[in-house]
C-alpha cells in the first residue's frame, strides 16, 4: 500500500476516533454528568410499571430494575432520587436533579422532558368508599362528590377532564388517599385499574368501577433538551422490550400476569 494510502487511511481513522470520543465525552456530560446515573422513581405500595417501593435492602420496582440494568450498560454506577409522585419528578426535570426516569406520558409532560418508547398501558379508572351508592360514572359525576388522585399526574389532570360535578382533589401520596378512602372522607379514588383491584382487596368494601375515562401511558423520559440521551434510552428500551430483560423486571415486581402493552 502507497505510503501516501496508508497515511489518509491512518488520518480517517484518526479522526473518525476523535468524533467517537467527542460524542462519548458529550453523551456523558448528558446521561451521567455526575458520574453516576441518577434515576427519578416515585415511592408508593401501588406497584405496578410505575410505583416503586422502599425495601429493607434500598428500593424495588420495575424503574428500579430498568435503571439498575442500564447503568451497567453504561459502566457507571446507579442512584435513585426518591420523589413522592410523578408530579414531583416532572416538576424536577429541569433542575438537573435526575438523568433518566420511568414515568406516565401526556402532553402537558412532553413540553417538559423528552420520551423515548411506550412499555406500558394501563385503563385508569375509579375505586369508590366501602358502602358507597356509587356503581358508574354517571353515578360518580355528582355535585357534592369527592374524588381524590395524586397531585400533579397524568390520571389527576385526566380525571379533571372527564368529571363535569365531582370535585376532584390531589394528594401528594397515594398513602394518604388509601387511609381516607378507608375512613370514608373521600368518595373516590381515581388511579389505574390494575393498582385500584390491589387496593381493593386491602379495604373491604371498595369498589372498582367496570367503566375506563382514559388509557395512561408510561414511557422511559429525560430532561429536556437531552437528544443524545435520549437516543441511548430509545435503544435500551427497544432492545428491553424485546431481548427480555424487560419482562424480567416486570415478573421481579409481582407483574408476571401482566402482559407487556407498548401501544
Amino acid at each position: 500500500m502507497p505510503t501516501s494510502l496508508q497515511s489518509a487511511l491512518a488520518s480517517l481513522v484518526l479522526a473518525a476516533a476523535v468524533v467517537m470520543l467527542a460524542l462519548a465525552d458529550g453523551l456523558k456530560d448528558e446521561i451521567a454528568p455526575t458520574g453516576k446515573l441518577r434515576v427519578a422513581i416515585a415511592i408508593s405500595p401501588a406497584g405496578g410499571a410505575f410505583w416503586s417501593t422502599k425495601t429493607e435492602a434500598g428500593y424495588a420496582g420495575v424503574p428500579v430494575d430498568l435503571g439498575k440494568e442500564l447503568a451497567a450498560q453504561l459502566g457507571v454506577p446507579v442512584e435513585y432520587v426518591v420523589h413522592q409522585n410523578s408530579g414531583q419528578i416532572t416538576d424536577a426535570g429541569s433542575k438537573g436533579t435526575w438523568d433518566v426516569t420511568w414515568l406516565p406520558k401526556d402532553p402537558e409532560r412532553e413540553t417538559k422532558m423528552m420520551f423515548g418508547p411506550i412499555y406500558e398501558v394501563a385503563d385508569a379508572t375509579y375505586i369508590v368508599k366501602p358502602g358507597s351508592n356509587i356503581t358508574n360514572f354517571a353515578t360518580l359525576d355528582q355535585a357534592g362528590v369527592k374524588v381524590a388522585a395524586v397531585n400533579a399526574t397524568t390520571t389527576m389532570r385526566g380525571a379533571i377532564a372527564h368529571l363535569k360535578n365531582a370535585k376532584v382533589t390531589g394528594y401528594q401520596t397515594y398513602d394518604e388517599i388509601f387511609g381516607l378512602l378507608k375512613s370514608g372522607e373521600i368518595d373516590a379514588f381515581a388511579l389505574s385499574r390494575d393498582q385500584l383491584s390491589k387496593m381493593a382487596q386491602k379495604i373491604p368494601g371498595t369498589k372498582v368501577l367496570n367503566e375506563t375515562f382514559k388509557k395512561t401511558v408510561t414511557a422511559v423520559a429525560v430532561p429536556p433538551g437531552h437528544s443524545q440521551a435520549l437516543a441511548l434510552v430509545t435503544k435500551f428500551m427497544t432492545e428491553a422490550t424485546t431481548n427480555g430483560t424487560l419482562r424480567k423486571a416486570y415478573d421481579n415486581n409481582g407483574l408476571k400476569d401482566s402482559p407487556i402493552r407498548t401501544e
